[in-house]
């Protein structure tokens, strides 16, 4: 190619590359320090900023077969539900949407049980039997999570409010923002 001359634009970076101008110095001797590469470097600034306010709970089940990470407050609003399941497994939970929620090990371990509608998907490990989280039937594109299968240090506070689950589409119905939970 001819060589840029006076006046001549630089080529924008192609996709994934990017121009850190004076920050380059800083960048390099962070993932240095940090021992990181530019990609896990890259991924704990997006966590920073997409995730801002919130942090990062790691948990799993009894037998350690299942274990996840949730993006969450660490000033948690625990429903403590009264149908019929709930009551027998003592389900407190909290809800997140799908998108702070990942599983890091154990999907081959997990089995679900559904009942009536089968919009809840009661998932639990099949080795202990612990339900450390789940799809509840009010926000089907989130994720229901105990807050005793999260591991210490990372939980503030817990408010616990209680759910009429015994007349669900009612109880649903009057809540001002259970339906909204899951939305990021």
């Amino acid at each position: 190619g001819s060589p840029a001359g006076p006046g001549a634009q630089a080529e924008p970076p192609g996709p994934g590359a990017f121009n850190l101008g004076a920050q380059s110095r800083r960048w390099a001797a962070f993932q240095e320090r940090h021992r990181l590469s530019c990609e896990e470097a890259a991924r704990l600034l997006l966590d920073a900023y997409e995730y801002r306010g919130l942090v990062k709970h790691t948990g799993g089940c009894h037998c350690g077969a299942i274990r996840f990470e949730v993006w969450a407050s660490a000033d948690l609003h625990v429903f403590n539900c009264n149908c019929s399941i709930c009551t027998k497994k003592q389900n407190r939970h909290f809800i997140v949407p799908a998108s702070r929620f990942k599983l890091l090990k154990g999907a081959d371990n997990l089995t679900t049980y559904t009942f009536n509608t089968h919009r809840a998907q009661h998932t639990f490990c099949k080795t202990c039997g612990v339900q450390s989280f789940y799809t509840p039937r009010s926000n089907p594109d989130g994720y229901g999570i105990a807050p005793h299968c999260l591991d210490d240090g990372t939980v503030q506070t817990i408010v616990t409010e209680d759910i009429n689950g015994k007349e669900w589409e009612k109880a649903v119905k009057e809540h001002k923002t259970i339906r909204d939970m899951s939305k990021p």
